[in-house]
């Protein structure tokens, strides 16, 4: 097993928005794999649409969101599914190569992620799976802007 902690980490910027629909996981970690499934189902993975893996901690409990890019308008409702917005901003990311191979390396990436300080308090863990073997893991940072 690759060691992730220490890896090399960067700051990936998001300079846009990215509206999303979803298919919840039934439960974390078990469910991740069936809700990616059955998102498949609906949309075969394709290098045109940006695909996602999206968790966080809502009231004690991790939900996890397998989703997919709307690429246009209507695209959601149209296939009854739930939608939400990935932020822009920055991002701090660890690409975790060739995953199927280790899965949980993934895991081990967001542990790593998760000491940066400055991380978004109301920020997600996104996987962007940007091909069919690679996955940039990633945690949206504080707004740099002034208040």
């Amino acid at each position: 097993m690759i060691n992730i902690e220490g890896a090399m980490k960067k700051i990936t910027t998001l300079n846009n928005d990215i509206k999303v629909f979803y298919i919840a996981a039934k439960s974390f970690p078990d469910g991740i794999m069936d809700a990616h499934q059955r998102l498949h189902t609906l949309v075969p993975f394709s290098m045109g649409r940006k695909y996602f893996g999206i968790s966080r901690p809502e009231n004690g409990v991790i939900v996890y969101k397998a989703a997919a890019e709307e690429l246009h308008e209507g695209e959601a409702e149209e296939l009854n599914c739930n939608t939400m917005i990935i932020e822009n901003g920055n991002y701090i990311s660890i690409l975790v190569t060739d995953y199927l191979k280790d899965i949980p390396l993934i895991d081990a990436a967001f542990k790593e992620l998760l000491k940066q300080p400055e991380l978004d308090p109301n920020g997600y863990c996104v996987e962007w799976y940007f091909n069919e073997k690679d996955v940039t893991c990633m945690i949206r940072l504080k707004d740099q802007r002034a208040s």
